[in-house]
């Protein structure tokens, strides 16, 4: 369904709602449960998508996004499924337990979890109602940009050492709902800074500014160093990317064992070979 039909199924919706508040004996022909779902239509079709004054604008480069696998990027992708069934996964962790920041990270590096990231992500914006930030804090080497195909001279370490303001970092690459953190310096010492009181500060924010917005970060693999176990305190969710035939059972429990076990909601095998259907909650199956 195109967003234009989806916003006319929603008024027509709407209008039924504020039938039903007008008319006694249109509410009585609905069952009480009915009758609720009635009443959340109201806060749904009064919703309006963000405009980003603020943000920098560019433009993705279509062939450039096929290229690199962003595949959640175009509707009519069949691989967009898998990773909607996550984001819907990931929506009911939320109901579950709260929270709307989510971590995804791997073992070792190479198992698909900045791709991960970026079609979450956009498999998010297509949502009606809510937002989505994604945050690059690989501090050691921001890819996500680059997987993008633009250019960014500012990023995390930029603004954590103040040499920018917080609107100098977020792009908006002309899909709606979604923002981007990505690109500037690198910095060895990551695991400190993604530690730091700036840090935690800045992931608050992140979390509260908007209550409709849901943040991805892009950590990296827990074996690399202490960065995914420090930044795993921040967080509500965790999500862990597996590469199939090649991500060992031994690595695999050290990496869990290192992250707090309540705040993982399952794993994704990626780049599966052979076809398979979709898994039930927490195992996902994907090819990227």
């Amino acid at each position: 369904m195109k967003l234009q039909d989806m916003k006319l199924a929603y008024k027509k919706l709407q209008w039924l709602y504020e039938l039903w508040q007008k008319d006694e004996s249109f509410k009585s022909s609905y069952a009480p449960k009915e009758r609720t779902r009635l009443e959340n239509i109201k806060d749904k079709t009064t919703w309006v998508s963000p405009v980003y004054h603020q943000s920098r604008n560019v433009r993705l480069n279509p062939i450039t996004l096929e290229k690199n696998r962003c595949v959640a990027a175009f509707a009519d992708k069949p691989e967009t499924e898998s990773y909607k069934v996550l984001r819907e996964q990931i929506e009911m962790a939320s109901r579950e337990f709260g929270g709307n920041t989510v971590m995804i990270t791997s073992s070792l590096r190479g198992e698909g979890k900045t791709m991960t990231s970026i079609n979450l992500a956009f498999t998010f914006a297509m949502e009606f109602d809510q937002t989505v930030l994604l945050v690059d804090c690989d501090l050691k080497r921001q890819n996500i940009h680059q997987v993008l195909g633009y250019e960014s001279d500012n990023g995390l370490v930029n603004f954590l050492l103040n040499e920018c303001a917080i609107t100098d970092l977020i792009v908006w690459p002309n899909k709606e709902k979604l923002t981007i953190v990505s690109g500037g310096k690198t910095i060895d010492e990551s695991s400190e800074v993604l530690g730091s009181p700036w840090m935690k500060n800045l992931v608050t924010d992140m979390k509260n500014r908007y209550p409709e917005r849901y943040v991805i970060f892009d950590l990296p693999p827990v074996l690399a160093g202490a960065d995914a176990m420090i930044f795993s305190q921040l967080v509500d969710h965790i999500v862990v990317v597996v590469e199939a035939d090649k991500t060992s059972m031994t690595d695999l429990k050290t990496s869990l064992q290192m992250l707090p076990k309540d705040k993982i909601r399952g794993l994704i095998l990626n780049r599966v070979t052979t076809p398979t259907p979709l898994s039930s909650y927490p195992y996902q199956r994907q090819r990227t």
